[in-house]
């Protein structure tokens, strides 16, 4: 079994539903193994200005799918809720992106974990914090560490 973190973030649509809905389709990859959740967090955009805030959230699954299998997963879970890739960091239905895997560094065309941008987003480091405050990433690099160099700011906790 693979410990996988994948972030979860929506401004269209209904946000806080897209992120719930697919909090549940996650668990049907973990195929009745555990899924942890984080709170959701509404967050500034990130991008392109005049965008709606975001609804943000983490999960912790177990799967025996391999990097790649998963991915095609979380794509397949953003395809469903209508996910359209037109602008870079631009507004969307759902963002499924997949943190880590184990303690793996992977690089390939297709993915890149740790995710590049992960020890600079708030909106992932304090969900993070709430399914394993004493995590460390592959890098040796604790959690708590990346927490202090990265503000809260006006990210805000909305629901268990």
């Amino acid at each position: 079994m693979h410990r996988c973190f994948i972030g979860i973030g929506s401004n269209l649509n209904d946000p806080y539903q897209q992120v719930t809905d697919a909090l549940q389709e996650l668990a049907d990859i973990a195929h009745d193994h555990r899924v942890n959740r984080s709170r959701l967090y509404r967050s500034d955009p990130v991008g392109p200005p005049g965008q709606p805030d975001y609804i943000n959230a983490v999960a912790e699954l177990w799967t025996t799918l391999s990097p790649d299998a998963l991915l095609d997963q979380l794509q397949a879970i953003e395809h469903a809720h209508e996910r359209v890739r037109i602008q870079h960091w631009g507004p969307r239905t759902l963002d499924l992106d997949l943190l880590l895997y184990d303690q793996q560094i992977i690089e390939t065309e297709r993915l890149s974990v740790p995710h590049p941008m992960l020890s600079q987003r708030n909106f992932v480091l304090y969900p993070l914090a709430d399914i394993d405050p004493n995590l460390r990433l592959p890098s040796g690099k604790s959690l708590h560490q990346l927490l202090r160099q990265c503000p809260m700011g006006t990210l805000a906790a909305i629901a268990l």
